[in-house]
C-alpha cells in the first residue's frame, strides 16, 4: 500500500454556527504540518427549520509523527472544545465493515456484491444475514459466510427479537461497521433500531406511502405513474421515515408493462443504495436531526 495513503484521514465534525471554526479547524492542521486534500464545510443557517449547526468534512494527509487517530485527537483536542464539538478521526486506508440483509429479491444484494469484487466499493464484508435460503448460492460464489435465520410468516414478536439478537450477535463477533438492508423485508424492533442508531442503511422504493403492501410496482402501473424512484436512508424506529442520505428517479411512460416498471425500479434501487453505501463509509454522510449533508 502506498505509504502516503496510510498516512491521509478523514475528519468530520459539527458543532453550533459560529465565526472562526474553518480557520480554528485548517489552522491547526497547517501548523501540525498537516496537508489537506479536500475540504467541504455546511451551516444549516436559514430556513424556519435550519438546526443552527454547522458541519464540515476534511480530508488530509498528516506527517508521520501524528499518522495516528488517538494523535490526531490529542492534538484536535483544543479545537474541539473550544467550539463544543462532535468530531471524528478515520483513517483512509481502514475498510469499513458491512453486514447485508437480505429477504427474497437479491438485485441490491448481486449489485453490492459485484461493485465490492470489482474494487467500485471499498469496504470487507464478512457476511450476509437473511431470511431465507434464496441467496446462499450467490454468496458461496463470493466466497462469504451465508447465515439463514429463518422467520415463519407469523412469527411472535419474542421470535423477531430473538432472530434480531442473533444477528446483534454477529454484529459484535464481526466488529461490523455498518448494516445494509439490502431489501431485507422485517420491520425492525425499536431496540434493534436503537442498537444501530446511525449505521445502518435501508431502501425502499419512493412510492410511499401512496402504493403499501405487496407489488408497489403493479399498483404503480395501475395508476399510470410517470416517474419512478427510489430512497435510501438511516434506519429509525419509525418505519421507512429515517434520515434520508440519496434518491433518485427514472420516468416511465404508458409503453411500459408492470414487468417493465419493477425492472426499472429495481435498477434505481440499486444505483441509489449503493451510492448511500460509498458516501457513508467514506465519511461523507453526516447527520443533522431528522436530516443528512451529504459531502459528494
Amino acid at each position: 500500500m502506498d505509504s502516503t495513503r496510510t498516512r491521509e484521514f478523514v475528519l468530520t465534525l459539527s458543532c453550533r454556527d459560529t465565526i472562526g471554526i474553518v480557520h480554528g479547524v485548517s489552522g491547526l492542521l497547517y501548523q501540525a504540518g498537516c496537508n489537506i486534500v479536500d475540504s467541504q464545510q455546511f451551516g444549516d443557517v436559514h430556513g424556519e427549520d435550519a438546526t443552527g449547526l454547522f458541519f464540515m468534512r476534511v480530508h488530509f494527509a498528516a506527517p508521520p509523527e501524528l499518522a495516528d487517530v488517538a494523535a490526531l485527537h490529542r492534538l484536535f483536542d483544543p479545537v474541539r472544545r473550544r467550539f463544543e464539538m462532535e468530531a471524528a478521526f478515520q483513517a483512509v486506508s481502514e475498510r469499513s465493515r458491512l453486514l447485508l440483509l437480505v429477504s427474497k429479491f437479491g438485485h441490491c444484494l448481486n449489485d453490492l456484491l459485484f461493485r465490492w469484487k470489482s474494487g467500485q466499493l471499498v469496504v470487507d464484508i464478512p457476511a450476509i444475514v437473511s431470511n431465507h435460503p434464496d441467496h446462499a448460492d450467490l454468496a458461496a460464489s463470493y466466497g462469504i459466510p451465508f447465515h439463514h435465520l429463518p422467520l415463519p410468516t407469523g412469527s411472535s414478536t419474542a421470535a423477531k427479537r430473538e432472530q434480531e439478537q442473533r444477528i446483534e450477535a454477529l454484529i459484535e463477533q464481526e466488529r461490523i461497521d455498518l448494516v445494509v438492508l439490502a431489501r431485507y423485508m422485517q420491520i425492525l424492533s425499536p431496540e434493534f433500531c436503537r442498537a444501530l442508531h446511525g449505521r445502518a442503511i435501508n431502501i425502499h422504493h419512493s412510492f410511499l406511502p401512496s402504493f403499501k403492501g405487496a407489488k408497489p410496482y403493479y399498483q404503480a402501473h395501475a395508476r399510470g405513474v410517470k416517474l419512478i424512484g427510489a430512497t435510501a436512508h438511516y434506519v429509525t424506529a419509525d418505519l421507512d421515515e429515517g434520515p434520508i442520505i440519496e434518491q433518485d428517479v427514472e420516468r416511465v411512460d404508458h409503453s411500459l408493462s408492470a414487468e417493465d416498471l419493477t425492472a426499472v425500479g429495481r435498477d434505481v434501487e440499486c444505483v441509489v443504495l449503493a451510492r448511500a453505501v460509498r458516501w457513508h463509509v467514506q465519511r461523507r454522510v453526516l447527520m443533522n436531526g431528522h436530516k443528512t449533508v451529504v459531502f459528494r
